[in-house]
């Protein structure tokens, strides 16, 4: 990163990239975030839509699978360096969730937790054994001094003031201790939550489900952060949320979240 150049670094659930074009497209226009991660892309990496993001000057370094997942890390004006695909710890985990790059002095981890729904059971065991694995990861960057941004959908409300009600959600997988704990974790090891940081006490939320009328109600939660090393979280300038892209024809019903760095 140049000296006293800022830097976006932007997570976006993008709920299947090439139905989501069009917005996605329209923010990165008005946006122009230095470094994108993206979620749930839902191809796999021979139709991920490279041309139409290289247009704008985007490059990509994708993780893509057929129907489901997907992660891709977006560079403006370069591509992202690749240091690890897929995480570690369990080497039969074929699911696309996890992709890690160099881009300009920066570690960028991009990262699509598994939802865990229902609980309790399989997927719910399998949600809490990749966020061992996921921290335990976060540890090993940590340690390596490097300054790192994980961003991604986490799939977990960290607390009850994340989410615009309690009840209707009270056996949800997002808001079960062992995954909120597992969050705390992450925080407790030296991580910085970005979006808490910049308002601690009116949640940013991130999420709007396409049920029950939850975006004109406002009734969203967060779910998708931005967790920064000790080195990144010194140079941190800002957070926020594009809520306006939630609103945008054929949208996700997540919207894109940022972090500012100076250099």
């Amino acid at each position: 990163m140049a000296p006293g150049r800022t830097m976006r670094i932007a997570t976006y659930n993008v709920n299947d990239v090439r139905k989501r074009i069009n917005p996605l497209r329209a923010w990165l226009d008005v946006t122009a975030p230095d470094v994108v991660c993206l979620q749930e892309l839902k191809c796999a990496e021979s139709a991920f839509p490279y041309d139409a993001l290289r247009a704008i000057g985007y490059e990509a370094l994708v993780m893509g699978q057929k129907s489901w997942n997907g992660v891709a890390i977006l560079a403006n004006g370069g591509k992202p360096i690749e240091i690890r695909r897929g995480l570690p710890g369990d080497p039969a985990d074929k699911e696309a969730r996890y992709l890690e790059a160099a881009v300009n002095g920066l570690v960028i981890g991009c990262c699509y937790m598994p939802n865990g729904n229902p609980q309790p059971g399989p997927k719910f065991a399998y949600k809490l054994d990749w966020f061992s694995r996921f921290n335990r990861h976060a540890a090993t960057l940590l340690a390596s001094g490097h300054p790192v941004v994980l961003a991604g959908d986490y799939n977990v409300v960290p607390t009850d003031a994340d989410i615009y009600a309690t009840r209707s959600f009270k056996d949800n997988a997002l808001l079960q201790p062992a995954p909120r704990a597992a969050y705390q974790a992450l925080l407790d090891q030296g991580w910085t939550d970005a979006l808490q940081r910049q308002s601690p006490k009116q949640s940013l939320y991130t999420f709007w489900s396409y049920l029950r009328n939850r975006w004109p109600r406002d009734a969203g939660m967060r779910i998708d952060h931005l967790l920064l090393s000790p080195k990144a979280a010194t140079r941190m300038q800002g957070a926020g949320v594009d809520r306006a892209v939630r609103g945008l024809d054929g949208a996700s019903d997540h919207a894109p979240a940022w972090v500012e760095l100076r250099g």
